[in-house]
């Protein structure tokens, strides 16, 4: 029975609520010495108090895209075949555009949400370089099938999530696709390829998106495998123009540093909540050491580059959740880079899907514009010193639309 499935969550909510009613018609009526009906007692509430938590955590489990399955919650999970050491590029000297063409099956998604707005499909892709034998999921825009863009090829966005976290999270809890499919329709939005590739590849460590040789390349999983698959069987742009990648939490990290190290695969990246230092995820392999966290800082990165990368990062973040390391990153800049930070004040809400939920539509307005692709018609998120009304509803203060200016005023 699948972790996330409605029949496991069904049999949880039937168990809570016979645990209900268990103590209620038989704590009188249990017969035999006291000690049996102690005993007994005491099991009708432990199991109560089991349930309860079961169903709590599945709802959480659901709602905020933690845990896939079963193997990943118990930390029993690999999808690291080898992890041979590949060089600083991560190609490891291979000339990827002589590797055969990777042809994928796809079947529909199965979860909350993976159904809607045309469909979320799935793959299971053995990377040729990484190493990495994981699930990749891919939402194509309304424009894809119409017959009038059959020539035509799609921006791509890689989708990363949080640690722990769920390769489907951006679907079913962020609801990407279905916020941006009538944006899309109405040219508001450019028609991107949404693709979100498991990130939780060992168990019980965040990889931090990194070539670690002997443990994991989850580096050139992201950034090589990933992509080819997707422009051998779809009608993808070519990097770097086309290709953007976006994440929250520690998937925000994830994202600005692939940006950062690879201007030759990405042309623009989004840290929603994000940190530089990876210490800002004790479980991540790339914190584990001082000469780890340096190379894999995107701050230092950047400092350090001798030529600075020709990327647009979009960065936004709470006070000492994310605006700190993004403020850090701007003044670190130097042209051709572009940094655009977006200010999110204490009251918008915390580190959770509720905060990052409405910065959906901004962000890939944004990427509208950054990356040259189609007219945005709509509003795009202000510059965070710009000015604002005091009436600002959550949303606008979750999507940065407000100012800081306003928001210290409304506390």
């Amino acid at each position: 029975m699948s972790l996330t499935g409605t029949p496991f969550l069904c049999t949880l909510v039937v168990l809570s609520v016979a645990a209900l009613v268990l103590p209620l018609v038989l704590w009188s009526r249990i017969r035999g010495p006291r000690a049996l009906r102690a005993a007994a007692r005491a099991l009708m509430l432990l199991f109560a108090q089991g349930t309860a938590v079961a169903l709590v955590f599945t709802l959480v489990n659901n709602a905020n895209s933690l845990y896939d399955n079963w193997a990943d919650l118990l930390g029993t999970g690999d999808h690291v075949r080898q992890a041979a050491n590949l060089g600083a590029n991560g190609t490891g000297g291979i000339a990827l555009q002589r590797l055969p063409t990777v042809r994928q099956a796809f079947e529909p998604a199965a979860g909350p949400g993976m159904g809607a707005a045309g469909g979320v499909r799935v793959t299971q892709l053995r990377g040729r370089v990484s190493g990495v034998n994981a699930e990749v999921y891919v939402w194509l825009p309304p424009q894809y099938g119409e017959p009038a863009y059959r020539h035509r090829r799609f921006p791509v966005v890689e989708l990363l999530p949080g640690y722990p976290g769920s390769a489907k999270a951006w679907f079913g809890s962020l609801h990407a696709h279905e916020q941006l499919l009538p944006l899309m329709r109405s040219g508001q939005v450019a028609p991107f390829i949404l693709v979100a590739p498991r990130t939780n590849l060992l168990a019980g460590v965040d990889t931090g998106c990194a070539n670690i040789p002997g443990t994991v390349n989850a580096d050139t999983w992201l950034s090589v495998d990933v992509p080819k698959m997707v422009t051998d069987n779809f009608r993808a742009q070519s990097a770097p123009r086309g290709w953007a990648v976006a994440g929250y939490s520690a998937g925000a990290h994830c994202a600005a540093r692939l940006a950062v190290a690879h201007p030759d695969r990405y042309r623009a990246a989004v840290s929603l909540s994000g940190y530089n230092d990876p210490i800002g995820e004790r479980a991540s392999l790339t914190a584990q050491s001082p000469a780890l966290r340096a190379a894999n800082n995107p701050y230092l990165m950047l400092r350090r580059s001798p030529v600075p990368p020709r990327i647009a990062l979009y960065l936004s973040g709470q006070p000492h959740d994310g605006y700190e390391a993004a403020v850090a990153l701007e003044q670190s800049a130097r042209a051709p880079t572009t940094v655009h930070v977006v200010y999110i004040p204490k009251s918008a809400g915390g580190h959770t899907m509720a905060l990052w939920r409405p910065q959906v539509v901004p962000v890939f307005q944004w990427l509208t514009q950054e990356m040259g692709l189609s007219p945005v018609t709509a509003g795009r998120a202000a510059p965070p010193r710009s000015p604002s009304t005091g009436g600002a509803t959550p949303a606008e203060l979750a999507s940065g639309t407000a100012s800081r200016a306003g928001a210290v005023q409304r506390r």
